[in-house]
């Protein structure tokens, strides 16, 4: 991909807001990527809706990832959050706004998703589903890191 600025590892996308897990490639790639997405977005959803102005509050959420198992416990998190809404309880598996199904099965984005510094973790990919399935995510991330994960990216 032309003028790549991260590698996108994973994401989940929720009604008001998304998480994503991204690695910089070229100085400065995480915030000239946010700052595009965010362009490209708002000029989507303006046109769509007939709305002018901006869609986001303020800069995103960034937390530097520190060692491999903050690394992993955020893409539990990530791929955790659908259970919130009401008809996806213990199926986030299946939500078709994240990268989860991905990790489990045909990586659906080709080269735009380069989920391997996590899944390459697992020898199958049912160890990961497993890993998901008995992560305390978001209680481990909140004590260890004391990050508030509960904030938009």
């Amino acid at each position: 991909m032309k003028d790549k600025m991260v590698n996108l590892i994973g994401f989940t996308l929720m009604p008001n807001h998304f998480h994503i897990i991204v690695k910089e490639i070229k100085d400065n790639g995480i915030s000239d990527y946010m700052q595009r997405v965010q362009n490209a977005y708002t000029k989507y959803f303006n046109t769509k809706y007939r709305k002018i102005g901006h869609l986001f509050q303020g800069p995103f959420k960034a937390v530097h990832i520190n060692d491999n198992l903050q690394l992993l416990h955020l893409s539990a998190y990530i791929h955790k959050n659908p259970r919130g809404l009401k008809h996806w309880k213990n199926r986030e598996h299946n939500y078709e706004w994240s990268s989860y199904q991905d990790y489990l099965e045909t990586n659906r984005w080709g080269q735009l998703l380069v989920p391997g510094i996590i899944t390459g973790q697992f020898s199958e990919n049912y160890k990961y589903h497993d890993f998901i399935k008995k992560s305390s995510a978001k209680e481990s991330l909140e004590e260890k890191y004391r990050i508030d994960i509960d904030d938009e990216l």
